[in-house]
């Protein structure tokens, strides 16, 4: 038996199967822990900013809610948000593991192909798709400097103009680029990204706000009210959780480097409760500011940036939003399916041939189809989407509850058929059995019409069912070990 940092024991002896160990799956020792509160902020500073966010969150303006509502749903949302991935934090720093192995805790080391393969599918359909649309951004820029590119959309191949592809390829290289060097590089890139959108929004919004003498309008010209006011303010306070349900999922393949509990609660608190506030306000100053100017409801920031009189402002705006568009994918869309696919293939990939594999995927199922099919986004990744919610509720009640925060890490890289997370056959039949039906109710009160009242609350329901019919049938592990990631290294070695 060895003695670890935290008091407890573990048997040297445990078998490590290079089927379920590698480098890039392996916990994070201590001299890899280098993420601190701010780099936990820029990964918040990055991703509230990206321009699918602002689009649906200026969309509310435009559906009727009035400023005060939006930044009432705001508040409300990032409450939830800061409790929901501080807990789901927390497991990763302990642990130091990524996502597809700290998944085999509830679902068994095979079972746990199974929500790393629905949180891997997710994301690299929305990677080729916010690639997409930075690339449109670009394009744009393109044309306002150069105008004789503008012939080069007239010509088009498998859906997209040839400087669509021309200015996907060099965003779709440019992200492999960053991806393949680790997480190290994505997190100096962060660095740089998140002051640099911060500072661009910041500029934006005061830019509007006094081109509209100093005012704004407080509502579009068909506001809520009432107690239907609030029931849109509860709905759109579950829609943007919803919208972070693969954040909260897979938040521990960064919290994994973090260096303390601290960390992550000071880089959560400023990232979320704080940013998301700041992200509000700019939402209802640009909003706002631009129904005053001309009755108009935008429906994202690049609406307002492409209308700058300056083209070197012009250029430097929209350069922003590329980079921040960069960093957003390669936080939510990119990292997630390379550990995913590191997991299936541990001894054919690593972290960054992985990168190619998933970047490969993302080219070649042509996002911008995806993205221009209202039935794909809505069946297919609502779908999808659907399923993280009970995913969240069965692993999460798995680790607080029946667990309470124990967990032998050795086991999980370990294929021995007495081991702690074999299960049966490697499959954990109760966590099974717990997200099959909240899996299904989430997607059908996701997808089906008549339930659409409730659509926006799929994933808190599926979340609620999944973690309750769990800690039901779930065996009780009062005396599992509890040995944290420092210690794989002797167990492995």
């Amino acid at each position: 038996m060895t003695a670890t940092d935290n008091g407890s024991t573990v048997d040297a002896s445990t078998t490590t199967s290079s089927r379920l160990y590698t480098y890039d799956l392996a916990p994070t020792k201590k001299e890899g822990r280098r993420w601190g509160a701010y780099n936990v902020f820029t990964l918040w500073g990055n991703d509230v900013h990206s321009l699918g966010n602002y689009a649906f969150a200026i969309g509310l303006f435009a559906l009727g809610l009035n400023v005060w509502g939006i930044l009432a749903a705001f508040v409300l949302a990032s409450l939830l948000l800061f409790l929901l991935l501080t807990l789901s934090g927390y497991m990763g720093h302990k642990t130091g593991v990524p996502f597809p192995v700290m998944s085999r805790i509830a679902f068994g080391t095979k079972g746990a192909q199974i929500p790393a393969a629905v949180r891997g599918v997710v994301a690299i359909a929305w990677f080729g798709i916010q690639t997409y649309l930075a690339s449109e951004v670009l394009s744009t820029l393109l044309v306002a400097m150069f105008p004789s590119l503008q012939v080069l959309e007239g010509q088009s191949a498998l859906g997209l103009s040839l400087l669509g592809w021309i200015t996907f390829l060099a965003l779709w290289v440019v992200q492999v680029l960053i991806a393949s060097y680790g997480m190290h590089v994505i997190r100096k890139y962060m660095a740089i990204a998140a002051p640099t959108i911060l500072i661009t929004m910041c500029a934006l919004a005061i830019w509007m706000f006094i081109r509209a003498d100093g005012s704004i309008a407080l509502s579009n010209a068909q506001p809520f009210t009432g107690g239907e006011m609030w029931l849109q303010i509860l709905q759109a306070a579950a829609l943007w959780v919803v919208i972070y349900g693969t954040f909260v999922l897979n938040f521990c393949d960064f919290t994994r480097s973090a260096k303390s509990r601290q960390s992550i609660i000071r880089g959560n608190l400023i990232g979320i409760p704080v940013n998301m506030l700041f992200f509000a306000v700019i939402v209802v100053v640009l909003s706002g500011a631009q129904f005053k100017l001309d009755g108009r409801v935008i429906t994202s920031p690049t609406d307002i940036v492409q209308t700058i009189p300056n083209m070197v402002l012009l250029a430097a705006a929209s350069i922003a939003l590329i980079v921040l568009t960069i960093a957003v994918n390669l936080l939510a869309n990119f990292v997630a399916p390379i550990y995913v696919l590191v997991n299936l293939f541990p001894r054919q990939l690593n972290f960054r041939k992985a990168a190619l594999v998933s970047a490969v995927i993302g080219l070649v199922i042509l996002p911008w189809n995806l993205y221009n099919n209202p039935v794909v986004v809505n069946y297919f990744l609502g779908g999808l989407g659907a399923l993280l919610g009970p995913l969240f509720g069965v692993i999460m009640a798995d680790y607080w509850l029946i667990r309470r925060t124990r967990v032998n890490v050795p086991a999980l890289y370990s294929e021995d058929a007495h081991g702690e997370y074999h299960y049966t056959r490697g499959y954990n039949p109760k966590a099974i059995a717990a997200f099959i039906p909240a899996a299904a109710i989430a997607v059908v009160v996701a997808l089906v019409p008549v339930f659409s009242a409730a659509a926006g609350f799929s994933w808190f329901i599926g979340a609620a069912l999944g973690a309750v019919i769990y800690a039901v049938i779930a065996d009780r592990k009062p005396d599992a070990a509890d040995v944290d990631g420092e210690s794989i290294a002797v167990a492995a070695e």
